[in-house]
């Protein structure tokens, strides 16, 4: 691995290590593995860091400044929800149209799904991952043809299950209503405005300052794998962008420059599902608290690169961290940041329950077994929509670097109707990893997923 460094543009090489927050992300930045980082803080409407860490190129050593451009992942789905939301304000578009109100040769299962469905994931569209050929140009038609023709997970509005297949919709009903394609709407309706360098991306075109995205495949640090064009300019995360971009952004939410007063509210209120609950997402936005305290949050995972957009709304608080590696774990940084400048939110780990049911951890364990080996576990066929063959394989490699599993703490226990839900903590030599597990009237195992700690 290669050594990592720390850049201050603006203070000079004399700065390294003067700061303990520095200090604390190198660390992290060691530990995980992570060639190059870029961060931003806002405080009280003001940008009161702003930093990069370690190489963005390892190749040619290049590091990373306050101008490297990173990949944005899924934060990219901020900017098209606020877009679906400007044309609807134009009324281009209303949320409650059904998505075949704006796109042709949509199948009859997709007859209910509307807008709303799709901006709040809950739209029961699964994802095309097993089908899709990343090494394929689709046109907007044969993407939407292929992704007619997988089976719809549940009835809109009964459940929220994450769908990327949802965002790609949103930005073709974007193209049609718009009447431009959504990349150039949101770089006149946003980007620009707000002095932002953020764009669609583009391999072919020159981009100063850009960084290489990276994985760890067995150890070994890669570059990241390539991807066709057209699949990179889809709205479900296709963007350019500085971690100065997003804390631009950040600011832009605080007053009317491009969302008004309600739109704003609508968009981070948790989305109701038919059963009158509420799922933690609103437009574009996941919604979730910390210590009590509100956090308005996305985080993003593509083609070698990690990023964390964590807005602490009632702290007037935002940190901003994109990284160069698809090992990296974002939300650690962001909690090494987040307490230290406001310390109410340091991370409190949850102590673990009395476990009455040893069968089902050693179901959970046997799963996990399979996963570090890179099987499919014996779980429901709902679950094992999203293991597909390159997710399996990258858990697999991933799961190399946590080494043996010391312990199993079960963290929570819940009954809701006919599903039991759990959560438990894997406690590996050099990571903790939380899996959620729901259990169907039957005892199957229904949804498994698992996300480092």
């Amino acid at each position: 691995m290669t050594c990592v460094f720390l850049f201050a543009a603006m203070v000079g090489a004399a700065s390294v290590h003067a700061d303990p927050l520095d200090d604390a992300i190198i660390a992290e930045m060691k530990r995980g593995h992570v060639p190059g980082l870029g961060i931003a803080v806002v405080k009280d409407g003001k940008i009161v860091k702003e930093m990069g860490y370690g190489e963005a190129d390892v190749e040619s050593g290049a590091r990373v400044t306050q101008q490297t451009v990173f990949q944005s992942g899924s934060v990219g789905k901020t900017f098209t929800a606020a877009l679906v939301m400007l044309l609807a304000e134009d009324g281009k578009l209303s949320l409650d149209d059904p998505v075949a109100r704006h796109l042709a040769n949509t199948p009859k299962a997709w007859d209910k799904i509307t807008i709303r469905h799709l901006l709040t994931h809950t739209s029961g569209l699964g994802d095309p991952y097993a089908k899709l050929d990343m090494r394929k140009d689709y046109t907007d038609e044969e993407l939407i043809a292929l992704e007619a023709t997988i089976p719809v997970l549940s009835e809109p509005g009964e459940k929220w299950s994450y769908s990327n297949m949802g965002y790609h919709l949103l930005g073709f009903i974007c193209n049609k209503a718009g009447g431009k394609f959504y990349g150039d709407q949101l770089r006149e309706r946003i980007f620009a405005p707000l002095g932002m360098g953020t764009r669609i991306i583009s391999e072919s075109e020159i981009i100063p300052h850009r960084a290489r995205g990276y994985e760890r495949v067995d150890g070994v640090l890669k570059n990241q794998a390539w991807v066709a064009p057209r699949l990179n300019t889809t709205a479900d995360g296709s963007l350019y962008l500085t971690a100065r971009d997003l804390a631009l952004w950040d600011m832009a939410l605080y007053d009317n420059k491009i969302l008004n007063a309600r739109v704003r509210e609508a968009s981070w209120t948790p989305v109701k599902l038919n059963d009158g609950k509420t799922a933690p997402y609103g437009y574009g936005w996941q919604i979730d608290s910390r210590n009590g305290h509100p956090v308005i949050r996305h985080g993003g995972s593509w083609q070698g690169f990690k990023a964390d957009f964590a807005r602490f709304v009632d702290d007037k608080l935002t940190v901003v961290v994109l990284a160069n590696s698809a090992a990296a774990r974002p939300v650690r940084f962001v909690d090494i940041i987040a307490a230290h400048y406001q310390p109410a939110l340091k991370r409190k780990v949850p102590a673990p329950i009395v476990d009455a049911e040893p069968g089902i951890v050693y179901r959970v364990r046997e799963a996990m077994s399979h996963l570090h080996h890179g099987d499919m576990p014996a779980i429901g066929a709902r679950a094992r929509t999203s293991f597909t063959p390159a997710f399996l394989k990258n858990i697999a490699s991933e799961s190399r670097e946590w080494g043996p599993v010391q312990s199993v703490d079960l963290l929570s226990r819940a009954t809701e109707g006919e599903l039991r839900r759990y959560r438990y903590r894997f406690n590996y030599v050099h990571y903790a990893v939380l899996v959620d597990v729901v259990l169907d009237k039957d005892g199957n195992i229904d949804a498994f997923n698992l996300r480092l700690d």
